[in-house]
Order: structure tokens, then sequence, then C-alpha cells
């Protein structure tokens, strides 16, 4: 190794020796919109061995068959994917019949939604638009249906998720619906903890790297705070990285929902019973505009 990469690299773990003892608060700095993350990510999403950024294919398949009656979709229908990812729920649907705009924050994960609707030539019946869903250009009674899986929600400040709730149920048509995943807090880690890893390719780099992770929970403002330490072994560069997620409970959930302008909101603790690897941790919403 060079000697700059050397005093990189022992910069990089002074810094780690010197961290705050817990992160300030914050709402994460995830690069989702950073190209190579992007790549990396849309990897994660495509490896079927894991669940961690997006279900396998029979599983969408179920939550699919279960979301179609719940949203009221049909032929022609139109729906809304916020945080779309990759297109897999989107250009489903879109074969089905449904007209469907996604937005991702994602380049790799837009490009790839739209190469995958044009494959399964479904393109006439989709949208997919690179941007921010908390800066989405309003458009009033555009939907008859939306959803914000996995529990995307959760990672924007509560001031934002609500702003974003109330866009959501303006884009509705009347009687329209939203369906909103979230974890169910009786299953949520409230400890503090710490671990780490080596590896040379994933999520965090294409070449060698130390992960050091911790995970705080601030009771007071009811979230988790995670902040990893990427230490690039080659060059020495190292990327502070911080995760965050609110908590809500079925009763906040349910007041944040009402109060965007859902006139109803029927509660499906473990998915209603849909037989996925983690049905009991999350609780699922259908508001109704």
């Amino acid at each position: 190794m060079a000697d700059d990469a050397h005093a990189r690299l022992a910069r990089a773990l002074w810094r780690i020796y010197r961290r705050a003892e817990r992160p300030i608060p914050t709402d994460g700095n995830l690069p989702w919109q950073d190209p190579a993350f992007s790549e990396r990510m849309l990897r994660e999403h495509l490896d079927s061995s894991h669940g961690a950024a997006s279900r396998a294919t029979p599983e969408r398949k179920l939550q699919l068959d279960w979301l179609w009656p719940k949203l009221g979709l049909r032929p022609a229908g139109r729906l809304l994917d916020l945080t779309c990812g990759p297109g897999l729920y989107a250009v489903e649907l879109a074969r089905r019949g449904v007209q469907v705009t996604g937005i991702d924050f994602s380049p790799a994960g837009i490009a790839h939604a739209r190469a995958l609707a044009a494959r399964e030539g479904v393109a006439d019946h989709c949208r997919f638009l690179q941007v921010d869903v908390r800066a989405m250009t309003p458009e009033p009674d555009s939907f008859d249906a939306a959803m914000l899986l996995y529990g995307q929600l959760a990672v924007f400040d509560r001031d934002d998720a609500a702003r974003l709730l109330r866009e959501i149920a303006r884009d509705l048509a009347p009687w329209g619906r939203l369906c909103v995943e979230l974890l169910d807090t009786a299953h949520l880690d409230r400890e503090d903890s710490s671990w780490w890893f080596t590896d040379d390719t994933g999520l965090w780099g294409d070449g060698p790297f130390l992960y050091l992770g911790e995970r705080f929970w601030d009771d007071r403002a009811q979230k988790s705070l995670e902040r990893y330490h990427i230490v690039h072994l080659e060059s020495g560069a190292a990327d502070e990285v911080i995760l965050c997620d609110h908590a809500y409970s079925i009763a906040q959930a349910r007041s944040l929902l009402l109060d965007a302008g859902f006139a109803t909101v029927d509660v499906y603790p473990g998915w209603d019973g849909v037989p996925l690897y983690d049905a009991t941790e999350w609780v699922v919403y259908v508001a109704t505009r």
C-alpha cells in the first residue's frame, strides 16, 4: 500500500477512535443517489438468496394477490408506487393491466425498472421517475391507489412523513386507497449494540473493506440510529453512514394517516396471515381517502 494510502487509513482509524459516543440525532445520509452505491443496492434487490432489500418473487406474488382486492386494483387502474426500487412490484402490476407510476431516488433502480418494463412488454403501462418522493410534483386526483412498502415511510423524519402522506392523499382520487407497511413496535430491538465484519464485495464496496456498525435507540424520539463506518483498506478512504428508523405504534400510524386526510384506516397485523417469512414483524395499513 502506498504511503498516502497508509496515511489515509491511519487518519480514518483515528477518526473512528475519536468518534462521538453517540451520533448526533439525524434522519440519515444513506447515499441513495450515488451511482456506485445505487448499483450495489440494485444487486442486493435482485439477490434472491435474502430478503434484506426486496422480498423473493414468490412472496411478492402473495403480497400482490392480497393487495389486489384491498387496494381495489383493476386493469386500467392507476397506481402510485412510492420508493419503487427496481420496479419488481410495479412491473408485475403492469403485467396485470394496471397503469403504474413508480418513484425512487436510485438511478440504477429506475434504470432497471424501465428496462424490466420494456423486456416484459409493459413499458406503455409504466412511468418511472427518478426523484425524491418528498419532492414529487403534485398530481391531484391522479391515482386510484398508492403503496409505500417495506417500512420506507419510517426512514423519513416525522414532519416529512406527515407531509408525504398529505401529498399522497391529495394525489388519490376520491375513495382512493393507500397501503403502508411499517414495523410492529413489539418487534423493535431497543438495545444498543455494535458489530463488525470484513468483506471484499457487497453493498458497502467492491474491494476489501472493514465495516463497523453501531446501533442506538433514542427512547425520547422513538427511533433507532445506526452508524456505519466503512474503511476501504486499499485506498484508506472511509465513509460514515447513518440510517434512521422511526417507530410508529398502531395508534400513532392510524392518527398520522387520518390527520393526512384519509377517512378510514384498516389495520392488518402480521400481513393478515399472508405467509411471508417475516410477516409477524410488520403491520399493514390500508387507508381510504
